[in-house]
């Protein structure tokens, strides 16, 4: 599994490009302008098969428009989230004066769906709180140990904030204990800021489960 990340947009959002070693791939979060995304799949020769969005914030589909009309599959989200490429009101888009309305998702999601491009396998970890879709992807290769693509659910010694549209605080909290079997050596590439490891949040993160926040 080869993996690049681009920070894209005005906030910095992680978008990652995965790819095996026959060049069939995808992407995640096109959160600002992709070009130099689509410039590095020409180079490399990547048959980009879907794009898939952790949710469906502003700063996370901000450059979808341009993107998605590579992927052979197009868009994926979480059906709870679906609502929001259109409005630009559920995406923030509209309170910071660029209003975003994209075409409806190919494909909606759910909890435990696995979708695959080569041999890559992405299983669908619904962690709403957030949002009400967010959702993590654990992606793996036979032979490479799994990655999760953790969005805004969880960041490096943190967690995605609640106090938006469709976020819950509990909520989240729940959904950081179903992230909990994971085993400690798991890389996580949040939405936001720099990797991690499940055994380094299970230690540090006060927001883990049994954790001191």
């Amino acid at each position: 599994m080869l993996l690049e990340r681009f920070p894209l947009g005005p906030l910095w959002t992680n978008g990652y490009l995965v790819w095996d070693d026959q060049g069939k791939g995808f992407f995640v979060d096109p959160g600002g302008d992709p070009r130099e995304v689509l410039v590095e799949i020409d180079r490399k020769s990547i048959d980009l098969e879907f794009i898939l969005l952790t949710h469906g914030h502003a700063d996370h589909i901000g450059g979808l428009g341009l993107i998605r009309t590579r992927a052979r599959q197009g868009v994926m989200v979480h059906e709870d989230d679906a609502m929001m490429l259109s409005r630009p009101e559920s995406n923030l888009s509209a309170f910071v004066g660029n209003d975003i309305e994209l075409a409806p998702a190919e494909k909606l999601l759910r909890d435990g769906d696995v979708v695959r491009a080569g041999r890559l396998t992405v299983m669908v970890i619904h962690t709403p709180g957030h949002t009400m879709g967010s959702s993590c992807f654990l992606v793996g290769e036979e032979g490479d140990d799994p990655v999760l693509l953790s969005g805004d659910t969880l960041f490096a010694r943190s967690v995605g904030r609640t106090d938006l549209p469709g976020g819950d605080e509990r909520v989240l909290l729940a959904s950081l204990e179903k992230l909990s079997s994971l085993s400690d050596e798991t890389r996580v590439l949040p939405g936001h800021g720099p990797e991690t490891t499940i055994g380094e949040e299970r230690k540090h993160n006060p927001f883990w489960p049994g954790g001191s926040m």
